[in-house]
């Protein structure tokens, strides 16, 4: 009798902490529903629901930008490829930073100055408003999916751990959990209840972020080298670990390629996110615009140099190996440190870090989440029904029950498509969703902004070329061929079934057993990364279409041309 009490005990304390991880868990999620709550009492018309009133100041603005982008990715995935693939992780966080400087320099304020509520305001300020509204709110709406696919994964991964909940069924309800999550705050509460809702966020986050970091410093007597060392060494990577190559192969060409093709995405499609392109609207002036641009990229820069921290720290504390046994993707190594710093599984402190970090990751999501449906619905509602669809007929409550409407769909359809890319980190995927921006959104944003030359019929051209081609590189990539990880994967499958499936097998049975059989299917292009082609496409497209659709006056169906839309962008005259 006495052998099972501590069992007993054992049971009841890890049965006390769960309790304790999932209430600190449901009360964080509570208070931004009480934000959205509020919010709804003072949003009012299209202008409320859209852009908040525009009365955000540039530092509530910087942050709530911020609260945005430091998506699941930022927190979970990047954390993730630092602590399996080593200096090739930190690529990431540097691409995701720099990427800001375009943002800054080419495009916030000259948006802010040109448009009103969505993208498509400032290609249709000078070109023809009906082919420009529906190109690009196809293409916000195709952009904004891929994102949200990424940031389901990452609640699915979330809510596994912080539960211990595993299985299909159990990642599955929790995304479809996470969908009705971001649809109420989007329905109820607008651009102002998400505003506040990522404001809260990112502090928290960031607040979150520099405990741990302090504290992995701290144990290695804020000695980065040493820390360095340790996660090499707990890799089994050794040297190697610290070096380029590990994940994008250094004598390997087409993962040189891919590595170009990831940077040239993360730093021209942080400027084309429709996501972040609405967030420019939510401030009185231009001006404004460009200093919360401002604020954004110092409190993103403090972020991604502390991943550097959480990454290898996670590496030397937790190990490679635990990490790929929680999650083959990585996608856990932020939480799993979280826990370890605490005192590991199963305590009090443990579970306290777990459910702290946790809940603040859940709410990363939840806000990004809520920015990106948001910004699809908002824009089939004001470009595709209010503009095209209505012809500018349809009242104010009209539109703006369509773009409840809209959310809710939008909403279902990323559910249904996460729920087949949930074994793919979040970094990645979001790395997808920056490349179609760049494809689709930046040439047709540049070139109305900057190019005299420049028409509706290369503008069509340039945003369906660029999000044709990206999707199309995706879909024929190793990730639709044979997972993200490359074209060379193991599965259990007997001789039979591997040749059921159409693949190359070596079999390695014992008997009748089944064992591990190592299968390879070789992908139409072997590169993952689909910017490096792509972007080139769109700006090519959209030159070409331009030049060769001939030199017809656009401006003549809007009543402005170029001269005057430059005045307008410098200047806000004419908003």
């Amino acid at each position: 009798m006495t052998q099972h009490l501590p069992l007993a005990a054992a049971a009841a304390q890890s049965t006390s902490n769960k309790g304790l991880t999932v209430g600190l868990f449901v009360a964080l999620v509570a208070v931004t529903l009480v934000i959205t709550l509020w919010a709804r009492r003072s949003t009012r018309g299209t202008g409320g629901f859209y852009t908040g009133g525009g009365q955000f100041s540039a530092l509530q603005n910087g942050i709530a930008i911020s609260g945005d982008y430091l998506s699941a990715a930022s927190f979970l995935g990047i954390a993730g490829i630092i602590a399996l693939s080593g200096y090739d992780g930190f690529l990431y966080s540097i691409g995701f930073l720099v990427a800001w400087l375009v943002a800054l320099l080419m495009v916030a304020e000259l948006l802010r100055n040109t448009g009103r509520f969505t993208m498509a305001d400032v290609l249709a300020a000078r070109l023809r408003s009906g082919p420009m509204r529906t190109a690009a709110g196809v293409s916000t709406i195709v952009v904004s999916i891929f994102y949200l696919i990424a940031q389901m994964v990452g609640a699915a991964t979330i809510v596994g751990q912080l539960l211990d909940v595993k299985g299909a069924s159990a990642q599955i309800w929790t995304i479809v959990g996470v969908g009705a999550l971001m649809i109420v705050y989007v329905v109820v509460g607008g651009m102002k209840g998400t505003t506040w809702v990522q404001i809260v966020k990112a502090v928290l986050l960031i607040a979150g972020a520099a405990t741990m970091t302090l504290w992995v410093l701290a144990k290695y007597g804020f000695d980065l080298s040493h820390l360095l060392g340790d996660a090499a060494s707990a890799s089994k990577k050794g040297d190697a670990f610290l070096q380029p190559g590990l994940k994008y192969g250094a004598t390997d060409g087409w993962s040189k390629l891919d590595l170009v093709s990831l940077g040239v995405a993360l730093v021209l499609g942080t400027a084309a996110l429709p996501h972040v392109l609405v967030r420019f609207y939510t401030v009185p002036t231009g001006r404004d615009a460009r200093k919360s641009v401002n604020w954004a990229i110092g409190i993103i820069g403090v972020f991604y140099l502390m991943t550097l921290v959480l990454g290898f720290g996670a590496a030397a504390l937790v190990g490679t190996a635990t990490i790929k046994e929680k999650d083959p993707s990585g996608n856990t190594a932020a939480t799993l440190l979280a826990e370890h710093l605490g005192g590991g599984a199963g305590t009090t402190g443990g579970s306290l870090m777990l459910a702290f970090v946790a809940a603040v990751a859940f709410a990363t999501i939840l806000a990004v989440v809520a920015g990106l449906t948001l910004t699809s619905s908002s824009s089939f509602a004001h470009d595709l029904y209010a503009s095209v669809i209505r012809k500018g007929r349809a009242t104010e409550r009209q539109e703006l029950v369509t773009a409840k409407i809209a959310a809710v769909v939008i909403g279902a359809v990323a559910v249904a498509l996460s729920i087949f890319a949930r074994d793919l980190n979040v970094a990645f995927l979001v790395a997808l969703a920056f490349a179609i921006a760049a494809s689709a959104n930046l040439p047709a944003i540049l070139l109305t902004l900057f190019w005299k030359r420049f028409t509706t019929f290369g503008a069509k051209c340039g945003i369906y070329a660029g999000l044709v081609s990206s999707i199309g590189l995706v879909l024929l990539s190793p990730i639709c061929w044979g997972g993200a990880s490359g074209t060379v994967h193991a599965v259990k499958l007997t001789a039979a079934q591997a040749k059921d499936c159409g693949v190359e097998a070596s079999n390695k049975q014992v008997g009748n057993a089944t064992a591990l059989i190592s299968c390879t299917t070789t992908a139409p292009i072997p590169l993952q990364n689909p910017g490096v082609i792509s972007i080139p496409i769109g700006f090519a497209a959209a030159v070409l279409g331009s030049v060769a659709g001939g030199r017809r006056r656009d401006e003549d169906a809007q009543g402005r041309g170029f001269a005057e839309l430059e005045v307008r962008a410098l200047t806000g005259v004419g908003r």
